[in-house]
């Protein structure tokens, strides 16, 4: 049995979402909260890594620059996240709509990771349901595997 594909390009332009509804679900559950703290609080360390230092050698050079770029960066995100929250249930996306996708699901999985202090020396692994935050890992995990398939999904229209 070939495994499952939950990204296929069609052909024309746009991509089959195959989806299973717990899936869904979790991206449904998890945009609101991304979002809601990006727009409550830009700056809370859990973002670190959706806005890494530019100029780590520059406090003042870096401080322009977050000044400059910071406030289109999170009208960037969060409109992105307006799109895969109003597409949670779509079966069919365009390739601008496959792009939001990419990036929300990377942005959820960048925080997720901060959150969970995962670094990238770390490999999958089981995760032991007695753990407080083995949902989180599975989460982690899951979004991994699905933005390798948007990703791919992507590439393969190039």
């Amino acid at each position: 049995m070939a495994p499952r594909q939950p990204v296929m390009p069609n052909g024309d332009g746009t991509y089959s979402l195959n989806l299973r509804e717990e899936e869904r679900a979790l991206i449904s559950a998890i945009v609101p909260d991304l979002r809601g703290l990006l727009a409550d609080d830009p700056n809370d360390e859990m973002l670190t890594r959706l806005f890494p230092t530019a100029r780590p050698d520059d406090p003042e050079a870096e401080a322009e620059f977050r000044d400059m770029v910071r406030d289109e960066l999170v009208t960037k995100r969060l409109s992105r996240l307006d799109i895969v929250a109003e597409l949670a249930e779509a079966t069919v996306l365009d390739q601008e709509q496959l792009a939001a996708w990419m990036g929300a699901v990377n942005d959820i999985r960048l925080v997720l990771g901060t959150r969970l202090g995962v670094t990238e020396d770390d490999e999958f692994e089981e995760t032991d349901e007695a753990d407080p935050e083995s949902v989180a890992r599975s989460a982690y995990w899951y979004l991994g595997w699905l933005l390798e398939h948007l990703v791919e999904a992507s590439a393969s229209e190039l």
